[in-house]
């Protein structure tokens, strides 16, 4: 089985090449091409993505990063990333793409009549300034091949740069993602 990681607005990182090597991942997807763009902090980086890639590029990017996918698959996305697969799911792209586990997809509040084709994952914070993670939750945890969680951690609890990176919380997922992953 292979397993693709997507990534949030900080593109790939030294803490995410640590995420990878443990997982025993395959490759990744950044919005940057493997380009190390080493943000000063969230506000830069999602500053930067908006103005300079967008979700729709980002999404074009995943799309043709799957195409040539030729064996069983998972992919692991991370808030932009999340939500770029959330997108993704409902595209007939390709029949490897198995299931998916997104974190913390803040994004996908605006993509719910999306009806995903693979079983997805979606690991939601315990609150999200801009929306309610509950009501979303409740719109889409009835359709096939969604599960929904909602975890006592923040966005961004996975990401070693991010504010709201807990250890714990980190920890806890890695360990579960290990465990599918192997």
């Amino acid at each position: 089985m292979s397993l693709i990681l997507v990534t949030d607005v900080f593109g790939v990182t030294s803490a995410l090449l640590e995420i990878s090597k443990k997982l025993g991942a395959n490759s990744i997807v950044d919005p940057y091409s493997g380009q190390m763009m080493e943000f000063k902090d969230e506000a830069n980086a999602y500053s930067y993505f908006v103005n300079e890639i967008g979700a729709d590029n980002y999404l074009l990017h995943l799309l043709k990063a799957v195409k040539s996918i030729n064996q069983q698959t998972t992919l692991i996305g991370f808030s932009v990333g999340a939500t770029a697969i959330w997108r993704l799911s409902e595209i007939e792209c390709n029949s490897f793409i198995n299931q998916a586990y997104c974190f913390y997809g803040s994004q996908i509040r605006n993509f719910t009549k999306i009806e995903p084709r693979f079983k997805i994952n979606l690991v939601f914070p315990k609150s999200e300034p801009h929306f309610d993670v509950a009501e979303l939750q409740s719109n889409i945890a009835e359709k096939d091949n969604v599960k929904t969680k909602k975890v006592e951690y923040l966005h961004g609890f996975m990401n070693y740069y991010s504010n709201n990176y807990s250890k714990y919380g980190y920890m806890e997922h890695i360990e579960f993602l290990c465990s599918i992953s192997s």
